[in-house]
């Protein structure tokens, strides 16, 4: 993962345990209006509980597994981690630029893809003027490397 990934990873976290303190006081509301068994606002405060804390492991979890790797330590010409790569689609005669992270932060409308997308993973390992034989949702695509930076 990128520092940035990281980053918003621990910035989630820190949402999530400012809003703990929220639902418990829900919870306590809700409980004064008697009977549990009935009572819509309890059971769903305590569905969210639920729902913060799963989340809350999950993202520790990550963390605590996590490689952050700086791109822009990064150098050379072959696409890994963290390469941000031009590409020109061959048949449309489009170039299109994608930097490559972790699962957690990839978002196509940011430019940015998963290491584990196939275009990532038929890009590991190619040089500019490379072609890449991408199999997409759209069907196969064919690409060649303009560039790769790290940044």
């Amino acid at each position: 993962m990128t520092p940035r990934g990281a980053q918003m990873l621990k910035d989630e976290l820190q949402r999530l345990k400012e809003e703990r303190p929220k639902i418990s006081r829900e919870i306590e509301v809700a409980r004064e209006h008697g009977d549990l068994k009935e009572n819509a606002e309890y059971h769903a405060a305590k569905e969210r509980q639920g729902m913060v804390e799963a989340q809350i492991k999950d993202i520790e979890a990550k963390l605590a597994l996590a490689e952050v790797i700086d791109p822009s330590k990064l150098s050379g010409d072959k696409v890994r981690f963290g390469a941000t790569v031009t590409l020109l689609n061959t048949e449309s005669e489009e170039e299109v630029t994608y930097r490559i992270v972790g699962a957690d932060e990839a978002n196509i409308d940011e430019g940015t893809i998963s290491i584990s997308a196939p275009l990532a993973r038929a890009l590991i390992g190619k040089e500019p003027g490379d072609e890449v034989r991408a199999q997409m949702p759209a069907g196969v695509r064919l690409f060649e490397v303009v560039s790769v930076e790290y940044e």
